[in-house]
C-alpha cells in the first residue's frame, strides 16, 4: 500500500513539473560561447567555449549556441529567444538579456549590465550601483558578450547569495583584488 501511494505522489508531481520552455527543440537566440573567466571576489565563473561552465571549478550550467542553458543533468534552465526575452521550464518569464544589459521578470529596467570593459554592475533598488567583479575574454564579439550577460544573469544571484554567507564579495572593498589594482589584475588563479 505504502509503494503504491509513494509511486502515486512520484506520478502526480511530475506530471505537475514544468516542461521545457516552448521553443527549446528548434532553438532560440544565436550565441557565440567563449573562452572567458568572470572573478567576483573570491567566487571564480569560467566558461569554455565547449560550453560548460563553472562556479570554484564545479559545473553549474552549460550554454549552446542556440541559446539553450541546462543544468549538469542536463535539465532544461533557460531559453533565451531571439528578441532577448529569456524563459525557464513552463515559459515562466526569467527576463530578458540582451548584449550589454540584463533585467529580472518583467522589469522595464537593467538590474545588471556587463560593460564592454568587462566590469559587471549591479544596480540597486535605491538607485546605487555596484561592482561584481570583471569577465575577461568576452569582448571579441557582440554574441559572446551577450553570452557573459547571460551567464553573469543566471548566475549573479547564486555568487551575491554564497557571498553574504561567507562575507566576501568585496574583500579589499573595490571588488578588484589586492592592493586597488585594476580590472583583471592582482589574481593568483592562472587563466586557462
Amino acid at each position: 500500500m505504502m509503494r503504491r501511494l509513494i509511486l502515486a505522489s512520484v506520478f502526480v508531481l511530475g506530471a505537475c513539473a514544468p516542461g521545457a520552455p516552448a521553443n527549446w527543440v528548434r532553438g532560440g537566440a544565436m550565441l557565440d560561447v567563449p573562452r572567458a573567466r568572470w572573478v567576483v571576489g573570491t567566487a571564480v565563473v569560467d566558461v569554455f567555449p565547449d560550453g560548460r561552465v563553472t562556479l570554484n571549478e564545479t559545473e553549474e550550467l552549460t550554454v549552446d549556441r542556440g541559446g539553450r542553458v541546462y543544468d549538469p543533468n542536463n535539465d532544461p534552465v533557460a531559453l533565451l529567444e531571439p528578441g532577448g526575452k529569456l524563459v525557464g521550464p513552463g515559459d515562466k518569464l526569467l527576463g530578458n538579456v540582451g548584449i550589454l544589459h540584463a533585467s529580472q521578470g518583467d522589469e522595464p529596467h537593467a538590474w545588471l549590465s556587463v560593460m564592454p570593459t568587462g566590469e559587471v554592475v549591479r544596480y540597486e533598488d535605491d538607485g546605487g550601483r555596484s561592482s561584481l567583479g570583471v569577465w575577461i575574454g568576452c569582448n571579441q564579439t557582440y554574441l559572446q558578450h551577450q553570452t557573459c550577460t547571460l551567464v553573469s544573469h543566471l548566475l549573479t544571484p547564486r555568487i551575491v547569495a554564497q557571498s553574504r554567507n561567507a562575507n566576501t564579495l568585496m574583500p579589499n572593498g573595490l571588488g578588484y583584488g589586492p592592493g586597488g589594482y585594476m580590472p583583471g589584475m592582482g589574481f593568483g588563479l592562472p587563466y586557462r
